[in-house]
C-alpha cells in the first residue's frame, strides 16, 4: 500500500520530444512541449517538468501548445497559434501549483471551458469530475453560481475541478475552501481570495486570463485526434454548436405516413432559458447522455450509457439521490450517507431520514418543471415517458428519428402537456 501511495506522489519522467510536427498535406503544424518550474510539495525544491503523469500514474504524458502553423481545410480555418487556453498556462498563471498537474487536471479545466464558452452572459460555475460536469449553474454572483453547482451534486464535487467565468471573490473563496477540490481556475482572483484558497496547500489555483474572451471560441474548430490500439489515427473536426440563442431552436414537428405531427404547447421564456442552458451544458457531457436542468442549474446528469432510456433513468436516480443529500446536509449538516451510518450506530433518529425520503419523493428529486435534454434523438417515446412521469415540463433533443411522432404524441398527451423543441444537430461526445 505504501508503494501505491508513493506512486501517486511521484513525478513520472517522460520521453516525449520537446517539439512535435504534424503535416496536413503541404501544411505543417508545430507544437512545443510545456513544462513548468514548480516547487515540490514535500521538499520545496524547484522541479522543471510538464505533466505529472497521464490518466494513470504509470502512463507517461506530455502537454503540447500549438506555436506555429495555420491550418485551413476546405472552407474551414482552424484555431491559430496565440489562442491557447489550457495549453498556454505558465508558471505565473499557476498561482499555487500544489504539485505538477496530471492529464486529468488539465482536461477537466479544458472541458469546463468547453461548457462555459456558451454561458458568458452571466456568472457561471462548472465543477468537473473525470472530464464530465458534476454540477453546472448560473448565479447572480460567482459565489452563488458555485454554491448552486456544488449543491447540485455535493458527492461527486468532492475532489473535483472548479472553473468559473468571472473573477473569483473572497466570498466564493471562503465557500470553496470549506470543501475539498483539486483545482480552481478563474480569469482572475480578487484581492484576498488567493490567501483564503491557499490555506489548502495542495490546491491548484490557476489563472486562465482568456476566460474573459471565451465566447470567441464558440465558432472556432480544432483538430480532434483519436488513436486506435493498432497505432492508427482517426482525425476529425471538432463540433460547432449551432444553437446559440433560443431563436435557433426548431419547432418539434414531423410527418409520418402522410400525417403531420407537431408539439401543441409552446415553451415559456423560462423553459426556453433552461433548454438553452441545458443544451450548452450537454456539449461537455460524455455520450450517450440525458440531463435534467431547472432554473439554470443541473439537477441530474446521466453520462456514457449504451441506451437512451437507461441513461434517462440513471439521471433521474441521481437527481433523487443528490436532492436527498442536499436536503439532509442543509437540515442536519451531514451528508445523507453519514446520517444513515449514524442511524445504524444509534446516534440518529430514523424518522428524520424517512422525512427526508418523503420530501424527496414528493418533490420528485426536484424534477417537477425541469427541462430534459438529450444529446441525440429518442428512437422511441419510452425515454421521454421516463421524464414525463417525473413531472418534467420541457424537452430539447436533436430530432430526426423515424418515430419522432411518438415523442411528439407523448408530449401532447401528457397531463399537464409538455413542450419540446428540436436542435437539428446532435451532440455526441466520446
Amino acid at each position: 500500500m505504501s508503494d501505491l501511495k508513493k506512486m501517486y506522489k511521484t513525478i513520472m519522467d517522460d520521453k516525449f520530444p520537446d517539439t512535435m510536427t504534424i503535416g496536413f498535406g503541404e501544411q505543417t503544424l508545430i507544437y512545443r512541449k510545456r513544462a513548468w518550474k514548480i516547487p515540490d510539495g514535500d521538499t520545496g525544491e524547484l522541479i522543471e517538468k510538464g505533466l505529472r503523469y497521464g490518466e494513470n500514474p504509470d502512463q507517461q504524458a506530455a502537454l503540447y501548445e500549438l506555436v506555429n502553423g495555420n491550418l485551413v481545410l476546405g472552407d474551414c480555418r482552424f484555431i491559430n497559434p496565440g489562442n491557447g487556453l489550457v495549453s498556454s498556462i505558465s508558471e505565473v498563471d499557476m498561482i499555487q501549483a500544489g504539485k505538477h498537474p496530471g492529464k486529468t487536471n488539465l482536461t477537466d479545466i479544458d472541458n469546463a471551458l468547453n461548457i462555459l464558452k456558451f454561458l458568458s452572459e452571466r456568472p457561471a460555475a462548472a465543477i468537473m469530475k473525470h472530464n464530465n460536469p458534476s454540477g453546472v449553474a448560473y448565479g447572480a454572483t460567482v459565489a452563488e453560481a458555485y454554491n448552486k453547482a456544488n449543491m447540485a451534486d455535493r458527492i461527486a464535487a468532492f475532489g473535483g475541478c472548479l472553473v468559473v467565468n468571472r473573477s473569483l471573490d473572497r466570498q466564493a473563496a471562503e465557500m470553496v475552501s470549506s470543501n475539498y477540490l483539486e483545482v480552481v481556475a478563474a480569469p482572475d482572483f480578487e484581492e484576498g481570495a488567493v490567501d483564503i484558497l491557499a490555506l489548502r496547500r495542495n490546491l491548484r489555483i490557476v489563472r486562465v486570463g482568456k476566460i474573459a474572451q471565451l465566447e470567441q471560441y464558440c465558432a472556432l474548430r480544432f483538430v480532434d485526434f483519436k488513436s486506435l490500439i493498432d497505432g492508427g489515427i482517426i482525425v476529425q473536426q471538432s463540433p460547432v454548436n449551432k444553437i446559440r440563442t433560443a431563436a435557433d431552436f426548431l419547432p418539434a414537428r414531423t410527418v409520418y405516413k402522410g400525417r403531420e405531427y407537431a408539439v401543441e404547447r409552446q415553451p415559456t421564456e423560462q423553459e426556453l432559458a433552461d433548454m438553452l442552458f441545458g443544451w450548452h451544458v450537454e456539449q461537455g457531457v460524455t455520450s450517450n447522455s440525458v440531463i435534467y436542468v431547472k432554473d439554470g442549474v443541473t439537477i441530474g446528469i446521466g453520462t456514457g450509457e449504451q441506451d437512451r432510456v437507461g441513461v434517462a433513468e440513471i439521471a433521474i436516480f441521481k437527481a433523487y439521490t443528490k436532492y436527498a443529500d442536499a436536503l439532509c446536509y442543509r437540515s442536519y449538516g451531514v451528508p445523507y450517507k453519514t446520517f444513515e451510518l449514524e442511524i445504524s450506530q444509534g446516534k440518529r433518529d430514523i424518522a428524520l431520514l424517512r422525512g427526508i425520503d418523503e420530501e424527496t419523493k414528493k418533490a420528485h428529486g426536484g424534477l417537477i418543471g425541469a427541462a430534459m435534454v438529450s444529446d441525440a434523438f429518442f428512437p422511441f417515446r419510452d425515454g421521454i415517458d421516463v421524464g414525463i412521469r417525473e413531472g418534467i415540463s420541457a424537452v430539447v433533443q436533436p430530432g430526426g428519428s423515424e418515430r419522432d411522432f411518438e415523442s411528439i404524441e407523448a408530449c401532447n398527451h401528457a397531463d399537464p402537456r409538455v413542450t419540446m423543441v428540436f436542435t437539428g444537430q446532435r451532440a455526441f461526445r466520446h
